[in-house]
Parts: C-alpha cells; sequence; structure tokens
C-alpha cells in the first residue's frame, strides 16, 4: 500500500510500513522513514509506483482547464476526488482514477485564485468578483514582466529607456527592489556581467558625469527641489540706536551674504575700542516664521566652485547683509582694550544700527596687506592706504589672540597647506554645466586678512558662548575635550572647552545668514541683550530644550552631506584642470600607506610605488585614468625627489588641522549599488554587482 500526502507545503508519496488512527510510518524512494499524520494522508493507492504516480499527476494537471473547473463547481465545499470524478468521468457514480485524482489536487492545489483551501485536501471556488481581480492582477504581472525583459534587452544593447533614465538616481541610491525600473537594472546587469553603474553610463542613462553628481546631491538632500516659497522679508520694528563708528567688512569677491563686518575707534588715545558687527536677521526673523521654516530645512548654505544654493532666499538676505553705504541692524559686540599691552578690560553687547562703510574683498586686497606691509607699518603708520591704521592694528591684535591661544592650546597652530580657490567660465550665480574651463588658485591660510577675521570670529563667537552660559541661557556649542588623536569636535548645548582652539567656550553666532545655528545662537543672544539676568525665561530655546537638540542632530547631519558633497565636487573640478591642461605628471608628497597628495594641487591618490616610502618623501608621479563618475584616478610614482623627508615640514603638517575641526582631503566616491532582488520574492542573495 502505497500513500501521497502533503509535508510542509510539498506532495511526497511513499510505501505505507504501519498505520494507527493518528499516524503512519511511510518509507519513501529514497529509504528515508516518515512519520505522517493521518491527517496529512490524502490518497491511498496500491499502483502506480509512488513516483510514477507523482510524474503522471503533474503531467496531467497542465491539462486541467481552471475557467472550465470552476463554472461546474458547486459553491459548497469540496473534496479533490469530488472534482477529479466530476471532470474527468461521465458517470458520477464511477471514482476517477488515482492519476487523476492525484492531477486534480495538484491543480487544485497551486490555483489559490481559482479556489480557496478549506482543508487538507478540500477546496471552494473563489467569488467570481475575487477570482476576476485576481486574473487582473496576474495579467498586469505578465505584461511588467513582459515590460522588464524588454527594458533589460534595451540596456543590454546599450540603449537605455526613458523610465529607467528618470529614475536613475533612485534606482542607484534609494531603490524600491519591486519596482520594474530596478528589476529591469538587475536583469540586465547579471545578463551582461556588467556592473549597474558601468551598465547605465553606457546606455547613455549618464550623460554628463558633473550632472551625474550634482543631481545625486539634489536628489539625497533636497528632493522637494531648491526652488524657495515666496516669502518677503519682514522689517526689524526695534527703534535701534546708530552707532558712531565706521565698519568695514572683508570677504571675498563671489561673497553676497555679508555676516559680519569690524570697525576700531580710538587709535592713538591709549584705550581702544574693537567692534565686531554680525548682520542681525534675527531681529526680525522670529522662531516658528515662514523664513524661519525655510532656515530650518536647508541648515546652511551648500558651496561648491561656481555656484551656491543659499540658507535664504537671495531677496531675504540683501534685506539683511551688511552692504556698504547702509546703516544694517546688526548685533555687536564690543571690546575695550589697552593700546599698547592689547589687555581686554572690558566688553559690551548691543543692538543698532551699524554704518557699512566699506566692503573690502580678499582677492583685491591679499596682495597688499601683505606679512611685508604690515611688517613696515610697525616702524611707520601707513597713513596714506585706505583702512591701513586700522587693519594694522588688527594685525597686530590678531597676532595677539591667536598667541594667547596657542598657550591654553599647549602647542602652535600651523597651516602648512593652502587653501585652494577654483573659478569657473560660468555667468555668475548661474548653475555649471560640467564641461566650464576651471582655474585653481592657492592663498596661504593664515594669510594676515584671514588671520584678522578668523581672530575676531573668534573672539566674538567665545565671549557670546561664555556670555550665553553666564546668564543660563543654553546656546549650540562646538567643543572638542583635547587635542589626543581621535578626539573630534562636537555639538551640544552646553559651554565646555574647545581645545582645538583654546577657548573656554565657542558658540557659532557670526554667520546668521549662512548657518541655521547661528541663527538660533542669535535668537538666544538678542534674549540676553533684551532681558539681562531674567533672559532664561525668554529666550526662544530653554533649557534641555527637546528642540534644541533636535536641530543640533538636524544640522550635523546637513552640514556633513554639504561638506562631503562640496569635497566631492571639488575633487570633480580638480580632474577636470588635469585634463583641460594637459597635466600627465604631479609633483606630490607620500601621505600614507600608498597615498600621496599632489604638492601644487588639491589632489590625492593612489600611487602605484609609494608603498613603503617615509610620509614626506617627495616623489614625481605619472597619472593614470580618469573616472569622472568615481572620481578616480592612480598614478605611478616615477622618481623620487627627495633623499630625505623634511623633518620640520612633516612636524607642521602633523599638528595641521588637530583642532578636529579640518575636512579630511577629498579622495574617490565609492558608489556601492546594492541589486539585491526584495526579500518579499523569496530572493534574498544580492546579486554580487557593485560599482
Amino acid at each position: 500500500m502505497f500513500v501521497l500526502f502533503e509535508e510542509a507545503g510539498k506532495f511526497l508519496a511513499g510505501r505505507v510500513m504501519s498505520e494507527t488512527d493518528a499516524s503512519l510510518q511511510v518509507e519513501l524512494d529514497s529509504g528515508k522513514r516518515v512519520k505522517v499524520k493521518a491527517v496529512n494522508a490524502l490518497l491511498k493507492f496500491e499502483k502506480p509506483a509512488p513516483a510514477d504516480l507523482i510524474a503522471a499527476g503533474q503531467k496531467l494537471s497542465a491539462e486541467i482547464e481552471l475557467d472550465l473547473a470552476w463554472e461546474f463547481a458547486g459553491e459548497d465545499e469540496f473534496g479533490f476526488a469530488d472534482m477529479a470524478r466530476d471532470y474527468f468521468s461521465s458517470d458520477a457514480t464511477k471514482a476517477a482514477s488515482v492519476e487523476q485524482q492525484a492531477a486534480t489536487l495538484f491543480r487544485l492545489f497551486e490555483s489559490p485564485h481559482y479556489f480557496r483551501r478549506a482543508g487538507k485536501g478540500r477546496f471552494k471556488k473563489a467569488p467570481a468578483e475575487i477570482l476576476q481581480q485576481a486574473l487582473a492582477a496576474i495579467e498586469k504581472k505578465k505584461q511588467v514582466a513582459a515590460q522588464v525583459a524588454a527594458w533589460a534587452e534595451a540596456l543590454g544593447r546599450g540603449d537605455c529607456p526613458a523610465p529607467i533614465r528618470e529614475q536613475l538616481y533612485k534606482i542607484l541610491f534609494r531603490p524600491d527592489k519591486n519596482s520594474p525600473e530596478y528589476k529591469a537594472v538587475v536583469d540586465a546587469s547579471r545578463a551582461t556581467q556588467t556592473a549597474p553603474l558601468d551598465l547605465l553610463q553606457r546606455s547613455g542613462a549618464i550623460a554628463s558625469p558633473y550632472q551625474f553628481h550634482w543631481k545625486r546631491f539634489l536628489f539625497e538632500n533636497f528632493p522637494k527641489g531648491t526652488a524657495f516659497p515666496a516669502l518677503q522679508a519682514p522689517q526689524v520694528k526695534d527703534e535701534l540706536p546708530l552707532a558712531d563708528v565706521r565698519a568695514f567688512s572683508i570677504d571675498d569677491s563671489s561673497t553676497t551674504e555679508i555676516d559680519d563686518a569690524l570697525s576700531v575707534q580710538g587709535l592713538g588715545s591709549g584705550t581702544v575700542t574693537l567692534g565686531i558687527h554680525i548682520a542681525a536677521p534675527g531681529l526680525a526673523v522670529l522662531p516658528g516664521s515662514p523664513i524661519d521654516a525655510v532656515g530650518r530645512a536647508r541648515l546652511s548654505t551648500v558651496y561648491m566652485p561656481g555656484y551656491k544654493l543659499t540658507m535664504l532666499p537671495d531677496d531675504i538676505v540683501q534685506s539683511y547683509t551688511l552692504q556698504e553705504g547702509r546703516n544694517c541692524p546688526a548685533l555687536s559686540l564690543y571690546i575695550t582694550l589697552d593700546e599698547a599691552t592689547l589687555a581686554m578690560t572690558g566688553s559690551v553687547t548691543r543692538l543698532e544700527q551699524v554704518p557699512i562703510v566699506s566692503n573690502l574683498r580678499h582677492d583685491v586686497l591679499d596682495s597688499t596687506f601683505t606679512e611685508a606691509f604690515f611688517e613696515a607699518a610697525a616702524l611707520a603708520l601707513p597713513v596714506d592706504v585706505p583702512w591701513g591704521l586700522e587693519l594694522s592694528f588688527l594685525h597686530r591684535l590678531a597676532r595677539h589672540l591667536k598667541a594667547q591661544r596657542e598657550v591654553v592650546r599647549g602647542k602652535p597652530e600651523n597651516f602648512n597647506r593652502p587653501d585652494y580657490n577654483f573659478k569657473l567660465a560660468n555667468p555668475s550665480g548661474q548653475e555649471p554645466q560640467g564641461d566650464e574651463a576651471v582655474s585653481i588658485s592657492t592663498r596661504q591660510r593664515g594669510a594676515p586678512l584671514d588671520l584678522i577675521v578668523a581672530e575676531a570670529m573668534i573672539l566674538a563667537n567665545s565671549t557670546w558662548g561664555q556670555w550665553l552660559a553666564e546668564h543660563g541661557v543654553p546656546g549650540i556649542y562646538r567643543s572638542q575635550a583635547s587635542l589626543a588623536p581621535g578626539v573630534k569636535v562636537r555639538m551640544g548645548t552646553k559651554a565646555l572647552p574647545h581645545a582645538g582652539l583654546g577657548v573656554k567656550s565657542y558658540a557659532w553666532s557670526t554667520s546668521p545668514l549662512r548657518r541655521y545655528t547661528d541663527l538660533v545662537n542669535q535668537w538666544q543672544i538678542i534674549a540676553c541683550v533684551r532681558h539681562g539676568r531674567t533672559a532664561a525665561l525668554a529666550a526662544p530655546f530653554k533649557p534641555k530644550d527637546a528642540d534644541l537638540f533636535s536641530v543640533i542632530s538636524s544640522f550635523d547631519a546637513a552640514y556633513s552631506a554639504y561638506n562631503g558633497f562640496q569635497s566631492g565636487i571639488e575633487r570633480y573640478w580638480t580632474l577636470k584642470y588635469l585634463q583641460q591642461n594637459g597635466i600627465a605628471e604631479v609633483t606630490a608628497s607620500a601621505f600614507k600607506d600608498n597615498l600621496v597628495r599632489a604638492d601644487e594641487l588639491p589632489l590625492v591618490l593612489p600611487a602605484m610605488g609609494a608603498q613603503g616610502l617615509p610620509r614626506g618623501a617627495k616623489v614625481r608621479v605619472r597619472l593614470g585614468e580618469i573616472d569622472e563618475i568615481t572620481l578616480d584616478i592612480s598614478g605611478t610614482v616615477i622618481e623620487r625627489l627627495d633623499a630625505v623627508p623634511d623633518a620640520a615640514a612633516l612636524a607642521a603638517e602633523d599638528e595641521e588641522g588637530d583642532d578636529g575641526d579640518s575636512d579630511a582631503p577629498a579622495g574617490p566616491i565609492s558608489i556601492a549599488v546594492d541589486l539585491s532582488e526584495p526579500q518579499a520574492d523569496g530572493a534574498g542573495a544580492t546579486a554580487g554587482l557593485s560599482a
């Protein structure tokens, strides 16, 4: 005696060795013996052999017409043997053959859209409306499968269907693994044994490497687009006094968001007053307002060569920017100093209108206000140079402030590597296309005008940070516990020391038009100015305010993403510069492992032959091929240019950036494309394709 039974959704057959009311002992063709519950034993038979029965039943089941079977099935529940009799036999009193019964069981079991399972071997036909919906879904699935196959075939030929091109960034970076576009790329990648990114590039989906990087960034960070809603800048309602100063700003010519300006009063009197004046949008833009919502959504201005996405709309920015020739609402910090010793004797913060006399520009004046200029100014006052007296004093003060911070810091700050300026041949304010001519120039970090502005801003941020703490008003601080390797700069709401800068506390407050954290801190500082010791009650953000922690978390993520994009897109333009100028070799310094850093360009790359070289070793590197999508380039060391690395330069480089705020050198972008099947489809293994 043999038995056909169901086990975990599969049909098996074997010889009955023993039987009780509850179970059977069955021997399979493999020789394995299994215990089968009596309820799972669906069909007992004496012939044919078990394997032959299953083979015959599977072949015959394909011939059963489901529509016909559904038509004459009764409305009540029925067993598979009853259906087999009605379908195969014209004699209602004659049972169907064992093969016919097995075939009917297999067919009913695999067709749940026609017949619902009502128990072991028992079924009930589906309602007509449910059946029609199921059949429509099956037909749609067939059409989608055909579409996927057609798209995959087109991709394999090197043609990218429009729907896949439109879904490019979603497929690569945030895929819906059940979408037909995604499945087509998976199938084409497997069929052609080509990495998805290479496949899509070859098929024309990625027409412009620059647009690939740019649109990927927008897809990930600005999914709703970069346009601003229609907004109107509110006017400052406060009756602000007019400051008796002549203020000036120092920025690049491309800067439109002029946040900060300086003034100097009392030169030659023995007591000098330094004014640090910060644009005050916080006087008009209030927390919870539509403009605040825009700023909080973007959190920072995004910078890149030849273009930027501002945190706030340009007309809003221009309403509060410190434009020359205007009296501008400002948050001012006044520091009184002994002119001879530069010792600070007091400070005061005011809300006022500040006359902005000049907007000075780095790229115009850096060649005038050099170290040599200020060395000469120490011997003879530069009365014939506009702002010469003020800048000479500010340079002396900046050097003094830097030296004081370095005492706290424990070692000097060294800026061994220059900053690089990128200039594109594109109209101002117009989005680059990626093929513009690019020029790269250098400006040594710590140049005199840079130093003046940097030290003034550090002074303001540290002074106001401490002032907020004294009033019991929370702010957004940047802190660093020590200069030990691996100790990073953190953001929080407590006034903790910043070891890298050598200050007791540091709260970003000097760029409220460009960074949302600075705008938040400005609101808090304004509360201190207006309410004094009761400011904690009036400030928009209270101690332990969950909303403040939310701002910090969002800003940290956005600022990291924006900086990462800026580094990556600057690398793109560096590679473009190499191509446009036909540069095949560069001089470089061994960096770490097999990496080298170009001496005259912002470029880090792996170089064959650099392994084992001491750090700082000077080499000449022949450049290899450039991949503008992955931003990858490699090289080969062809010549050693020095015998022994410069120990002093190495030490300076080791110290540089150890305040934890510096960015790592931009390298190739890693684009890992996960083209695994969705788990819901029962295929959890990855396709093994990445780029």
